[in-house]
């Protein structure tokens, strides 16, 4: 190998090397905390009344949808993260790093809840599908399904701040 071709060779692999830490985004770990970016009703497939509404934070871009509620110690009552799907399809989520017990809502986009999963447990990896396609995946704390009498057919609508 010439001289030439050692220095070219180097200088393309520090380039490669810092162009992807670069684009590396950093995980906040510490001090994560709601920030309401809209709000979202639940209604009744059978009455079409409200059945909850929740101020909610929206995940659409990839670190957000990523991250979702991870390293949260709490949220409450009132509060939920809608992520927003780039297209149809069955999800899979997961509670990777999420510390608050959560019901997993799946809807499609019709604006129709498709599937749950219920009491997701905390940091638990397994995979957690929609079983159907979904466009929308609300996140709730763990139980308020069942406390709202949430069902397969009910619908939801939000409005962005």
């Amino acid at each position: 190998m010439t001289k030439i071709t050692t220095i070219a060779l180097v200088a393309f692999t520090v380039v490669l090397a810092s162009c992807k830490s670069e684009t590396k985004q950093s995980i906040k770990t510490e001090n994560v905390s709601f920030t309401k970016e809209g709000e979202l009703s639940v209604l009744s497939s059978e009455t079409d009344s409200i059945k909850a509404n929740f101020d909610i934070e929206i995940a659409e871009t990839e670190y957000e949808t990523l991250t979702g509620l991870m390293y949260r110690k709490s949220m409450q009552e009132d509060r939920g993260m809608l992520f927003i799907q780039p297209k149809e399809a069955e999800q899979n989520f997961y509670m990777k790093n999420t510390e608050i017990p959560l019901d997993i809502i799946y809807i499609n986009s019709g604006m129709k809840v498709v599937s749950f999963q219920k009491n997701a447990k905390p940091l638990d990896e397994s995979s957690l599908p929609s079983k159907a396609p979904a466009k929308y995946v609300l996140e709730i704390n763990a139980g308020l399904s069942d406390q709202l009498g949430l069902q397969v057919g009910d619908s939801i609508s939000f409005s962005r701040n």
